[in-house]
C-alpha cells in the first residue's frame, strides 16, 4: 500500500472511531426511593386471591383511620391476580370484575389518601397465581404501570424456566426507569441466586427467604416440594446478610403476619425482629379489623424509628446465652438498639451485665459499644419507660423475657 494511500486510510478510520456513537450504560434503578426501608401494606397474606377495587378503597381508608398512614405505613401493593387478559397491541389490562374502575382511577383514589399504589408482576411466563406473566412484555408493562400512577411494583419469579434472574431484574428495572415515573422494584425471588451479591444497582429490596406463613417457630412444606418459613426460619436465613445491606437496598425476609393469628408475644417479637433487621415493614393483616394490641404493636412509633433510622445499618446477632439471641443496632447519633428475643418454650430470666457486650462492629458500621466508657439511658421501647443507667456503678438490669417475645431497648448516648 503506497504511503499517501495509508495516511488517508488510518485518517478515515480514527474520524470513524470519533463519532461513532457510545453504547448507552445500563439504566439504573430510580434513586431516592429507598433510603430506609420501605413501609406499607399487601393483600397477598390475608386475601391471596380474593382482591377488589373495594377491598382495596377499604384498606385505604382504614390506614388513614387508624393513623398507620401517619406511623410511616404509605404504600398500598395489590399483589397476584389482579390481571386480566392482555389488549391487541399486548398491553396488560385489570380484570373487569374485580376492578370496574380501572386501575387508574383506584391509584388516583389511593393518592388522594396520602397513600401509594403499588402492583405485582412476574419475569417468568405467567404469575405464581397462572395471571399473565411479564417475559417480553417489560417495556409494555412498565410504560402500562406508569400510566395508571403505580408507585411500586413486587417482581416474582414462578414460570421462569431458562431464564437468567440477573438478566431478567436488570431487564425490568431498565424498563421502570424508561417508564419515566420513579417505581419502587421489589425483587421476589426467594432468595435463591443470592441477589445480595449483585442486585444493588437494579433493585430497592430483594427477598432473602421462602414465603413466610402466620407461625413462629416451624416449616409448612406442601406436597409439590417447596416450604414456607415461620418468624424464626426467616430471622436465622436472613441475618447473615447484613453486611449487603443500607440505604436504597434491603434485605427483605418478607411481609409480616402481625394480627394474622400469633400470639401477642409472638407477633410483637416478630414486629421488633423485623425493625432491628432493618427489614421493609410491609403489613399482611386485615388493617380494618385489628384488636387494640395488634394496633399498638404496628404504631409503636420508637420502635419503628430503630427500622427506619437513617443510619440504615441492619441489626447484629451478636450471641446466645441462656437461651436468649442477644441483638444489636447502631443507631444515628451514637444511640444503639439492643433486643433480648427468646425463640424458647419457657420464660427466661436474665441479669444484663453491659461488660460483657463490648464489642465493635467491624463488619459493617465501625462503631462500638464501649460500654466501659460510655454510660447509655436504658429506654425500654415497649414499656416506653426508662430503666436506668449503663454505668459500671449500677447493678445488672434483671430482665424476664416470656416465651416467643423480646425485651427491647434504645440506649440513649446522651
Amino acid at each position: 500500500m503506497k504511503k499517501h494511500h495509508f495516511h488517508v486510510l488510518m485518517t478515515a478510520l480514527m474520524c470513524c472511531l470519533f463519532w461513532l456513537p457510545s453504547t448507552p450504560a445500563a439504566a439504573q434503578k430510580w434513586e431516592g426511593l429507598a433510603d430506609t426501608p420501605q413501609m406499607g401494606w399487601s393483600t397477598w397474606n390475608k386475601f391471596q386471591e380474593k382482591i377488589s377495587e373495594d377491598v382495596i378503597k377499604g384498606i385505604a381508608d382504614a390506614m388513614v383511620a387508624t393513623g398507620l398512614r401517619d406511623a410511616g405505613y404509605t404504600y398500598i401493593n395489590i399483589d397476584d391476580c389482579w390481571h386480566g387478559e392482555r389488549d391487541a397491541d399486548g398491553f396488560i389490562q385489570v380484570d373487569p370484575v374485580k376492578f370496574p374502575s380501572g386501575m387508574k382511577a383506584l391509584a388516583d383514589y389511593v393518592h388522594s389518601k396520602g397513600l401509594k399504589l403499588g402492583i405485582y408482576s412476574d419475569a417468568g411466563t405467567a404469575t405464581c397465581g397462572s395471571m399473565p406473566g411479564s417475559l417480553g412484555h417489560e417495556y409494555q408493562d412498565a410504560l402500562q404501570y406508569a400510566r395508571w400512577g403505580v408507585d411500586y411494583l413486587k417482581y416474582d419469579w414462578c414460570n421462569t424456566t431458562n431464564i437468567n434472574p440477573q438478566g431478567a431484574y436488570q431487564l425490568i428495572s431498565d424498563a421502570l426507569r424508561a417508564s419515566g415515573r420513579p417505581i419502587f422494584l421489589s425483587m421476589c425471588e426467594w432468595g435463591n441466586s443470592r441477589p445480595w451479591r449483585w442486585a444493588r444497582d437494579i433493585g430497592h429490596s430483594w427477598r432473602t427467604t421462602p414465603d413466610i406463613w402466620c407461625n413462629f417457630d416451624s416449616l409448612r412444606v406442601f406436597p409439590q416440594g417447596y416450604s414456607q418459613f415461620g418468624v424464626m426460619q426467616c430471622i436465622q436465613y436472613n441475618d447473615t446478610l447484613r453486611r449487603y445491606a443500607g440505604p436504597g437496598h434491603w434485605n427483605d425476609p418478607d411481609m409480616l403476619e402481625v394480627g394474622n393469628g400469633m400470639s401477642v408475644s409472638e407477633d410483637r417479637a416478630h414486629f421488633t425482629m423485623w425493625c432491628m433487621m432493618a427489614s421493609p415493614l410491609i403489613l399482611g393483616n386485615d388493617v380494618r379489623n385489628m384488636t387494640p394490641e395488634v394496633l399498638d404493636i404496628l404504631t409503636n412509633r420508637e420502635m419503628i424509628a430503630v427500622d427506619q433510622d437513617p443510619l440504615g445499618v441492619q441489626g447484629l446477632h451478636l450471641c446466645d446465652d441462656a437461651g436468649l439471641q442477644f441483638w444489636f443496632k447502631p443507631l444515628a447519633g451514637g444511640d444503639w438498639a439492643f433486643t433480648m428475643l427468646n425463640p424458647t418454650k419457657e420464660d427466661k430470666t436474665y441479669a444484663i451485665d453491659w461488660q460483657k457486650f463490648n464489642f465493635t462492629d467491624k463488619e459493617v458500621s465501625g462503631l462500638s459499644t464501649a460500654f466501659d466508657q460510655t454510660t447509655y439511658r436504658i429506654y425500654n421501647l415497649w414499656t416506653h419507660k426508662t430503666e436506668g443507667k449503663t454505668s459500671l456503678k449500677n447493678k445488672p438490669l434483671k430482665v424476664t423475657v416470656k416465651s416467643h417475645d423480646v425485651a427491647a431497648y434504645r440506649l440513649y448516648k446522651n
